[in-house]
C-alpha cells in the first residue's frame, strides 16, 4: 500500500506505477490494472486515472523480467546551465538520447534519475533529437512541469537554435510556415514531411554568417513540431549539414572525413518566465567545440 505524495499528484496511474515499479514490463502493469489487482482507495480503477495527493494505491506482487536481462542505467550528470528547486536546465551533448526507447535502453532522464536517487521528481519538459545538442529542460516539481508545458503550448517562450546549412542563405530574416505531418518508412523509421493537411508549423530563420557554399543560421521555433527545423530548412532547399534523415549523404560524408560526425543543430538560447516565480530568464549554451572548429575551418577556406 503506497500513499501518493504531492509531487506525483495529477500523474496518470500507469505512469505512476511504471516510475514506482522500475524494471517491471509495461504489459505486466497494464494486466494488473485491468485485472483489478491494482486498487486506489480500495476500488478498481482505470490506467488513465490521475492520482491525487493522499490516494492509497495497492500494488500487487509484480514479476520482473529474467534476472540479468535489464542492464542497470549508469548515473550521469550533464553540464548544468540553470538549477533551482523547480527546474533543471542542462546542456545536452550530441549523440545522447533524451530518454530510452527506439533501440536506446536509456537516455538523459534515466541517467539523471540514476545519478540523483534522492530526487522525488524528475521529468522531461520537452525533447531534443538525439543528434541535437544544447538546452534541455527538466522539471523537478509537477507544478513546474505543468506550467512549463503551458508556456511551450501557448508560445510564451523563445527557443533559438543554431544550424549550419548547405547553400548560400539569401534573406537576412525569413518566416517559414509549412504544415507538417508524421509518417513511417517501410523499415519502421519515423519521418516528417511537408503536408498541406498537416499541423501548422512556423520557424523564423535569421542569417548569422555566410561561408561560401554553407550558411550559419539562427532558427527560432514558434511552434514545436517533431523535426520541425530540420524539415523546414530541407524543404526550403537548405538542409542541415550532417542530417542523416533530410540532408545530403555526400555532404555528411565530406564533413565526417574532416572529423565532424554529427548534425550541426544546437539549441543555444532560451528565454521564458520562471514557472513558479514568473521572473524572466534568458539561458544560453555555447556552441560545442566540434561545431566551433568546423566553422573555423570553413572561414579559412
Amino acid at each position: 500500500m503506497v500513499e501518493v505524495g504531492a509531487e506525483h499528484a495529477g500523474q496518470r496511474l500507469d505512469n505512476y506505477l511504471m516510475r514506482l515499479c522500475k524494471g517491471v514490463p509495461k504489459t505486466h502493469i497494464y494486466k494488473a490494472i485491468r485485472g483489478g489487482e491494482v486498487r486506489v482507495n480500495k476500488g478498481r480503477i482505470s490506467a488513465d486515472y490521475r492520482v491525487a495527493e493522499g490516494d492509497v494505491v495497492r500494488i500487487p506482487p509484480l514479476r520482473l523480467p529474467d534476472p540479468g536481462k535489464p542492464k542497470p542505467v549508469p548515473g550521469a550528470e550533464f553540464p548544468i546551465v540553470f538549477e533551482d528547486d523547480a527546474m533543471l536546465v542542462v546542456d545536452k551533448p550530441a549523440g545522447v538520447a533524451v530518454h530510452g526507447g527506439s533501440g536506446v535502453s536509456f537516455g538523459v532522464i534515466e541517467q539523471l534519475r540514476a545519478a540523483r536517487p534522492q530526487a522525488k521528481f524528475l521529468e522531461l519538459v520537452h525533447r531534443l533529437d538525439r543528434e541535437t545538442s544544447g538546452l534541455l529542460m527538466v522539471a523537478k516539481k509537477r507544478s513546474a512541469l505543468l506550467e512549463l508545458h503551458a508556456m511551450l503550448r501557448e508560445g510564451r517562450s523563445d527557443k533559438h537554435y543554431l544550424a549550419l546549412v548547405e547553400g548560400d542563405w539569401v534573406n537576412d530574416r525569413q518566416h517559414i510556415k509549412l504544415p507538417l505531418s508524421k509518417w513511417t518508412t517501410q523499415t519502421g523509421e519515423r519521418r516528417v514531411k511537408v503536408d498541406r493537411d498537416g499541423q501548422a508549423a512556423h520557424t523564423i530563420v535569421t542569417l548569422k554568417q555566410r561561408f561560401g557554399g554553407y550558411s550559419l543560421v539562427d532558427a527560432e521555433l514558434r511552434t514545436g513540431r517533431t523535426h520541425q527545423i530540420r524539415v523546414h530548412l530541407a524543404a526550403s532547399g537548405f538542409p542541415i549539414v550532417g542530417d542523416d534523415k533530410y540532408g545530403s549523404d555526400d555532404v555528411r560524408a565530406q564533413f565526417a572525413r574532416q572529423g565532424f560526425g554529427r548534425m550541426f543543430l544546437h539549441a543555444h538560447s532560451l528565454t521564458l518566465p520562471h514557472p513558479l516565480t514568473g521572473e524572466v530568464m534568458t539561458l544560453t549554451a555555447e556552441l560545442p567545440p566540434a561545431c566551433r572548429n568546423i566553422l573555423k575551418s570553413l572561414e579559412s577556406v
